[in-house]
């Protein structure tokens, strides 16, 4: 399973909208989720009018704040105009300019509602395979257990067999809904591994 994350200053708008139209238009197994910097109170009124024109209702969508668990979940995300406070996320990330609907009238709120329409329809028409084998998330997470373990097992396993046992473990939480514990969990496991007369992940 995949995830991709829309970011906004407010999440009232923008990435509310992104958000919704992937869920549209996305395959099961690629899943999206929004947030925001400074998430507003609730969704702007004119964001609701205009995607309730198109068949989708974010009355009861409440702004989101952008976490750590938020981050560490994504593998791939896409912001837009959240300027400096713009997240670290530890995978792929675009940057979409587009204009913030607040207080803006309803014709002008169409429009950027058909503009996130027809990017979110590029992304999944032309992107999806970039994102189910995107690795950078993996690899950034990979990159961050090794040093301990190398540490640790140096004396008794190459680096290789640090970096394979690892790597192997870690793709079995590739779907877990909660990442930051993962990383605990991985750590643990390969400890065991590779303490192991012979490491063998797959019964980690």
């Amino acid at each position: 399973m995949k995830h991709v994350l829309f970011v906004c200053t407010q999440n009232a708008g923008r990435s509310q909208m992104a958000e919704a139209f992937f869920t549209q238009l996305a395959p099961a197994d690629v899943r999206a989720g929004s947030a925001g910097t400074a998430p507003a109170a609730h969704v702007h009124p004119e964001v609701v009018e205009v995607m309730r024109e198109v068949g989708i209702d974010l009355s009861g969508r409440r702004p989101r704040r952008l976490d750590l668990e938020l981050q560490l979940h994504a593998g791939w995300a896409v912001t837009m105009g959240c300027g400096d406070a713009c997240p670290y996320v530890p995978a792929r990330v675009d940057d979409w300019d587009i204009a913030d609907p607040a207080g803006q009238p309803l014709e002008r709120v169409r429009e950027i509602r058909d503009e996130i329409e027809q990017r979110v329809r590029r992304l999944v028409e032309e992107d999806l395979a970039a994102i189910r084998s995107d690795r950078t998330a993996h690899e950034l997470r990979l990159e961050r257990l090794l040093p301990s373990l190398v540490h640790e097992f140096r004396e008794v396993r190459t680096p290789e067999e640090i970096r394979w046992c690892a790597d192997a473990i870690l793709d079995q939480f590739s779907d877990a809904t909660v990442r930051s514990y993962v990383q605990t969990l991985v750590l643990r496991k390969a400890r065991e591994c590779l303490r192991a007369e012979v490491c063998d992940p797959r019964a980690a």
